[in-house]
């Protein structure tokens, strides 16, 4: 677990304290009415409006591992890969016939900052930037066949990624549309050193998975309907990503399309539980960086996207009065049901998203 996420692990043990000694607090101290069932799961994006001249600040880390290999719904072993997986680069110099590098896990963390203001009870205006940090390990094997390893490496980028800003606009109280554009504010030319199969370490452009950004602008519509009793609440969303031609490298990445819906119990005032599903389904890259090329699936524009179904469950806390009042703290985690990859891919082990925000 990185350095990041025990932080942030141990801000929400801390955090998860708080409503249960703010209740202990006199009922006329200020501040107040903050409840926990009043929003959606932290890891749906968008779920609410605010009233007019109301802010919302909040603060997201995002935590993805992803291990093992797979192609359609099937696990293979690397040394399948290697010996069975045609090597789309080959014919040119120094390019074997097969997969010779095989990526073996990866880890993300997107530390995600957004700012929300109500222009009016029915639009409210959104941005969000974020900072990322990727971790790709490989094993790399000896020559231009068979199953010897040869060694070990990792890449691991990290910097800023696209810029997102957007509005929710109201059409009845209980449904609201999601309208956004992404800003290609993230790198698209991140390096790193590789291992080849030769046994040279070697500068490449880094594959697809570990560029930063898009680099094209991109489409974000959706659609959110929420409700809420005394002591459930509900929801649905559906949401997608449609890249707007290609960027300077000459490729898109795949469109983007999820739907996901949820069902929360307030235990009190101050804790609401959670359990939702999400699907997605992504497309492959489209066109081809002419600076990534090498023996390895993640360089192939056509082993990328699926589709994939994840449960997930999560825990909101509130502050409802005292002098932390406003505050709120969300915790998801979620695993596959199923994943149907296109091409060798690594499947998604497990997702885990920490939030916090406060309204004023």
């Amino acid at each position: 677990m990185t350095f990041s996420m025990k932080a942030a692990l141990g801000a929400a043990c801390a955090f998860a304290c708080m409503p249960i000694a703010a209740q202990a607090d006199d009922d006329n101290e200020a501040g107040g009415g903050a409840d926990a069932l009043d929003h959606a799961p932290i890891g749906v994006m968008g779920d609410h409006r605010h009233g007019e001249g109301e802010w919302m600040v909040s603060y997201r880390l995002m935590h993805m591992d992803m291990g093992g290999v797979q192609i359609g719904t099937d696990a293979v072993s690397p040394d399948t890969v290697v010996t069975t997986v045609p090597n789309r680069f080959f014919g040119n110099p120094g390019q074997p016939p097969t997969l010779r590098i095989v990526p073996t896990s990866m880890r993300m963390d997107m530390h995600m900052v957004g700012v929300m203001y109500g222009l009016s009870d029915d639009i409210t205006l959104m941005a969000m930037g974020n900072y990322v940090a990727k971790e790709m390990d490989h094993v790399t094997y000896q020559g231009g066949m068979g199953t010897t390893e040869l060694g070990n490496f990792r890449t691991a980028p990290d910097g800023f990624g696209d810029t997102k800003v957007g509005a929710l606009i109201g059409l009845v109280d209980d449904v609201h549309l999601n309208l956004g554009v992404s800003i290609p504010t993230g790198s698209i030319e991140e390096t790193g050193e590789a291992l080849t199969p030769m046994g040279m370490t070697v500068p490449v452009r880094l594959p697809y998975p570990m560029q930063l950004g898009s680099g094209t602008w991109d489409l974000e519509p959706g659609i959110t309907w929420r409700g809420q009793s005394d002591t459930w609440g509900w929801g649905a969303q559906a949401r997608a990503t449609i890249r707007l031609g290609e960027n300077s490298a000459d490729y898109s990445l795949g469109d983007r399309f999820m739907a996901t819906a949820w069902l929360a119990y307030s235990l009190d005032q101050s804790v609401a539980i959670s359990g939702r599903i999400e699907a997605e389904t992504v497309g492959a890259v489209d066109g081809i960086d002419a600076q990534i090329a090498g023996p390895v699936q993640t360089a192939n524009p056509d082993f990328h996207g699926g589709e994939r179904v994840s449960a997930i469950a999560g825990v909101n806390f509130a502050v409802p009065r005292g002098p932390l009042s406003g505050w709120r703290l969300g915790v998801e985690a979620g695993m596959p049901l199923v994943q149907d990859l296109n091409g060798p891919q690594m499947p998604t082990d497990y997702t885990l998203t920490i939030g916090l925000q406060k309204a004023f």
